[in-house]
């Protein structure tokens, strides 16, 4: 069977923000209740690392994988504990040059900062067992732009400094923006990632069977119109699949962002 459907959250935070990556803390606390009053059973790294090993693995339950990109202050606040109380588990890609800063690294649409948890507060909540912590680069730099070198130095760069500061290797890699190309997989592979998250358009493993390359998994965002339990992009039929298309529209929206980074004369870290 292909891998469990993957949700992508951004920020779940009270402040209003020109953008579409942010969701209210009741509808994401009404979200995941739902999943858990459902039957869904939220996936750790090692479940799918394992699911990858065995794809022909029938469960008992309904599997999702829960993903925060960016690992934002608020999340402590206001997602964290919704999980805790449901039993579910989240995977957090941090930026790791960010860790703890506001989100320099972003254009300022409407002219607000979020600052991104530290390493303490990551620490506690991955010791509970609510999240794990892994990598969304060292810069959140669109490693398809990057030199070969610059690849290899972001992702080795972030996957040492979580192993250092919170004492254990990331399994998994984000790629920034999505974008991952067959390049980007050889390095991430290189670098010792396990797994491999990109944007919803992400292709199957070729193989006729079905199933995803673990190194190029497809996700499913959640945006702040999506104000549904579970996420409409979890649905069936004809309005389900409306909002996976757009959730795939819009995320190719997102290499706007990094166009103007390039623009501004942005240089990675």
């Amino acid at each position: 069977m292909p891998f469990p459907p993957i949700l992508c959250y951004h920020k779940v935070d009270t402040r209003l923000e020109l953008g579409f990556t942010r969701i209210g803390p009741r509808t994401f606390r009404r979200q995941v209740g739902a999943l858990a009053r459902e039957g869904w059973h939220a996936f750790s790294a090692a479940d799918l690392l394992e699911h990858a090993a065995v794809p022909s693995t029938v469960y008992a339950f309904k599997a999702v994988v829960l993903s925060f990109d960016d690992g934002y202050e608020a999340l402590a606040a206001h997602a964290f504990p919704a999980l805790a109380e449901h039993g579910h588990r989240a995977l957090v890609f941090v930026i790791t040059d960010y860790v703890g800063k506001d989100n320099a690294w972003d254009v300022r649409y409407g002219g607000l900062r979020f600052r991104h948890l530290d390493w303490d507060a990551l620490g506690r909540w991955q010791e509970r067992g609510v999240i794990e912590v892994q990598s969304h680069g060292a810069s959140h730099a669109r490693l398809t732009w990057l030199s070969d070198d610059a690849v290899a130095e972001e992702l080795s760069r972030s996957r040492e400094t979580i192993t250092q500061r919170l004492g254990r290797a990331p399994e998994a890699i984000c790629y920034p923006f999505g974008a991952v190309d067959e390049r980007v997989v050889r390095a991430a592979r290189a670098a010792g990632y396990a797994l491999g998250f990109a944007g919803p358009g992400a292709g199957t493993d070729g193989g006729g069977g079905g199933g995803y390359d673990a190194l190029r998994l497809p996700r499913l965002p959640v945006y702040a119109w999506d104000p549904f339990a579970p996420p409409q992009v979890l649905r069936s039929g004809p309005m389900g699949a409306l909002a996976r298309w757009g959730a795939r529209t819009t995320s190719r929206i997102a290499v706007g962002t990094a166009l103007i980074q390039r623009a501004s004369g942005r240089r990675y870290r």
